[in-house]
């Protein structure tokens, strides 16, 4: 280790922050450097003075940033100062990585206290005999109201909710509110809203905040409550919930079980997220490299994309035996070996740029009445008009560089057909995978990229065999 980081006095707080990022607003190397040193040096009271400043957001780069070893180090150095919430903000191959190599009793500890919501977070994806391990050393209420959330299937508004809320009853007036408010110590940290329940608590309305700081003391709670009210169940899926939050400009939801009870809320900060996740997750489909972070090992990366690319490759071979059927046809005009791949290359890209706005739309629900009618017209439109437009530049250019029209007028005819097919499957084929519950982003784009080289390759070969002859 350095003499500088031997004799560098602490920074304060607002100078480790200014120091934390560089100018790029990535972690600069030299903060790094320093908080390395110290770990490999067992500095603990530095470990915590150049981290303690640091947002659970910040501290979970930080953790991204090391190698495995020093995360685990970190950790154990920082003991009982280390945030857990810290890894909520983590790739999921880095938190189980540190999950596995912690003891429960350790991590029981560190969820302890935490909002419910980001402790279901770290504990859902452990094994069920550590999860019950841990759950088992935690407080009594605590215990239960985790357990009650690990219960609700995974991706559910029940997962992500957080189990502590402000229930009241319609009876109260304000003066009552505000001063239960004040007195109780056991109040969620953060909180945007006030829900009125009856006595099986089923929620009767909700009051904001500013609502009951505007109102006069003895203002009953009933008379200034919202009745109009926008729940979410707890076992709907937590894409949906983003979906309300979206659709109604909320800030946080009640979230209610089977019966109709509240059991919890959920709030704007964890919809981002899951909007964030449910994006990043489409995106990843769509190219089929799965759930992978850039944190997962090179094994688990190459185990993640080889089935797609198999799928892959057995369409590559598929379009090969079409290609095979005109051998002949390539040998006595060889022109067609070099312009073939511009037909099929235009319609797959044309192809994706519809099952691109296709799988969005069918994510986000608005293909709903006669929408999905007029998108596939639409789209069958757009494909005949870029077909004719792109026919008629790559027929002249075709025409000019071979001195031969006909070759133009051929490629231009299947530049058309193969638009107009792409445009049609880049809808359809998302469609029928929706039909059959499968996730169209999955699987959509191997089918289009396999159908419009298929129709592309033989539409070009077979007009051409029949326009020069050459069967």
């Amino acid at each position: 280790m350095s003499s500088d980081f031997e004799t560098e006095p602490g920074l304060g707080a607002e100078a480790e922050i200014s120091a934390f990022r560089d100018t790029e607003d990535r972690i600069s190397p030299l903060w790094l450097e320093r908080l390395r040193a110290f770990i490999e040096a067992g500095r603990v009271d530095d470990v915590a003075l150049v981290m303690e400043p640091l947002h659970a957001a910040d501290v979970g780069d930080v953790i991204e940033s090391l190698e495995p070893a020093e995360r685990l180090a970190l950790v154990r150095l920082l003991g009982d100062w280390f945030d857990y919430s810290a890894l909520t903000e983590v790739d999921e191959s880095v938190r189980l990585e540190l999950m596995e190599a912690l003891p429960n009793a350790e991590i029981a500890r560190g969820v302890t206290g935490l909002d419910s919501d980001d402790a279901v977070f770290i504990l859902e994806d452990l094994e069920a005999e550590d999860r019950d391990e841990i759950l088992s050393a935690l407080p009594t209420f605590e215990r239960l109201s985790l357990k009650r959330s690990l219960d609700f299937p995974e991706e559910s508004a029940g997962r992500r909710m957080q189990t502590d809320f402000i229930a009241i009853p319609p009876f109260w007036t304000v003066g009552q509110t505000i001063d239960y408010l004040r007195a109780d110590k056991d109040l969620p940290d953060e909180f945007y809203q006030l829900y009125v329940v009856d006595a099986a608590y089923k929620v009767l309305g909700t009051v904001p905040l500013d609502r009951v700081l505007r109102a006069q003391r003895g203002t009953k709670v009933e008379t200034i409550m919202n009745a109009t009210l926008v729940l979410v169940h707890a076992e709907e899926d937590q894409e949906e919930a983003a979906r309300d939050f979206e659709r109604y400009d909320l800030v946080e939801v009640g979230v209610v079980d089977e019966s109709g009870r509240l059991v919890g809320v959920l709030t704007i900060d964890d919809m981002v997220d899951v909007i964030t996740e449910e994006a990043d997750e489409d995106i990843k489909l769509l190219a089929g490299v799965g759930d992978e972070d850039v944190s997962d090992r090179t094994v688990d990366t190459v185990r993640s994309r080889l089935p797609w690319l198999v799928i892959n490759l057995v369409a590559a071979v598929l379009v090969s035996y079409v290609i095979a059927l005109f051998n002949g046809t390539i040998e006595q005009m060889v022109a067609l070996a070099v312009l073939m791949p511009i037909v099929a290359s235009m319609g797959g890209n044309a192809g994706a740029q519809t099952m691109t706005v296709t799988v969005r739309a069918l994510a986000m629900r608005e293909l709903d009445g006669g929408r999905l009618q007029r998108l596939i017209r639409r789209e069958m439109v757009v494909g005949f008009a870029n077909g004719i437009i792109f026919a008629i530049m790559i027929g002249i250019v075709t025409a000019l560089r071979y001195g031969d029209i006909g070759l133009g007028v051929v490629i231009g005819m299947a530049m058309v057909i193969n638009m107009i097919v792409a445009g049609t499957m880049g809808i359809l084929i998302p469609l029928a995978l929706d039909k059959f519950k499968a996730d169209p982003a999955i699987a959509s784009a191997v089918f289009v990229t396999t159908i419009t080289d298929i129709v592309g390759f033989f539409a070009f070969l077979s007009i051409a065999g029949l326009w020069f002859g050459l069967f």
